[in-house]
């Protein structure tokens, strides 16, 4: 177990449609109350809701890097919402799925009031996940708890991208794009390319080519240490996705960095939540 204690400051992030979150919401606030927990609720979330000010409800609240737990009602997009807020903090995110496949999820729907009475007495493990920290041209960065991707822009041509692991050139592919993910998002967009599944606790990222036109171009797993060096040949800009996000453009000629972050949030699991075990549920009942 976490060793946490029973949460007292709780954060919430709910999905975007209030009414899929209700039901969710009302037994948290249930069991808040009767634990004596806080819960705190951002302006966005205020207004979602409607929320007004009452004993154990902090409303038009900022975020708080210094919360027991945050608690996230949604799905995937939500869940990766929460833990980049939650990035190089101690706030382990405690998830209800809500969404459709919720692999990072906690619990499931049918788990939730039994979930969340365990989450707010600290009654779970918690995973450290890395990232992965983009650095551009400009020197801004941003930080991936899922995947990064760069991908040719609609009516461009096919990208010329030429790739280096520290410093040492690896590659140069025409392709539609590449996609660098931690082992959190190995199993979206890059299985979804041919790239492999890296169980969680392994330490590395994966790169895997969207659509290369060569037989030659194969999805590489580098050692955590390992930078990634993209650098764009093409004469035409590439859009850059953080976590699903469009995060702008790496100009023609240009080059970003890739590098592997250890550590940068907690996911609570329940005890009996192994990563094989979610591979086999989450997937296997997308295939039956």
């Amino acid at each position: 177990m976490s060793g946490r204690g029973p949460a007292r400051t709780v954060s919430v992030l709910t999905h975007g449609r209030p009414a899929q979150a209700a039901d969710a919401l009302a037994a948290l606030r249930t069991i808040a109350e009767r634990d004596g927990a806080e819960l705190w609720f951002d302006v966005e979330e205020t207004a979602k809701h409607g929320l007004e000010p009452a004993p154990g409800i902090v409303v038009d609240a900022p975020w708080r890097a210094d919360a027991d737990l945050c608690v996230v009602l949604g799905g995937d997009g939500t869940i990766l919402k929460g833990l980049r807020r939650q990035v190089l903090t101690d706030v382990p995110v405690f998830a209800v799925n809500l969404g459709e496949i919720g692999f990072l999820a906690t619990v499931e729907p049918q788990e939730q009031e039994e979930g969340l009475r365990r989450a707010l007495a600290g009654e779970f493990d918690v995973l450290p996940l890395p990232a992965l920290e983009v650095t551009l041209p400009d020197g801004s960065s941003h930080v991936a708890i899922n995947d990064v991707s760069v991908h040719r822009r609609s009516g461009d041509r096919v990208a010329a991208l030429r790739y280096k692991i520290d410093g040492e050139d690896v590659g140069h592919v025409r392709c539609d794009g590449l996609v660098v993910a931690t082992p959190a998002g190995s199993t979206g967009y890059n299985l979804a390319n041919g790239g492999p599944v890296l169980a969680w606790g392994v330490e590395g990222y994966a790169v895997s080519f969207i659509a290369p036109h060569t037989l030659s171009a194969r999805a590489l797993v580098v050692a955590p240490d390992g930078e990634l060096e993209l650098h764009n040949g093409s004469s035409t800009p590439v859009e850059l996705v953080v976590d699903g996000r469009p995060r702008g453009l790496l100009a023609a000629d240009a080059t970003m960095q890739v590098r592997f972050r250890r550590d940068a949030a907690l996911l609570a699991q329940t005890p009996d939540s192994s990563f094989y075990r979610r591979l086999r549920e989450k997937f296997g009942r997308l295939a039956g």
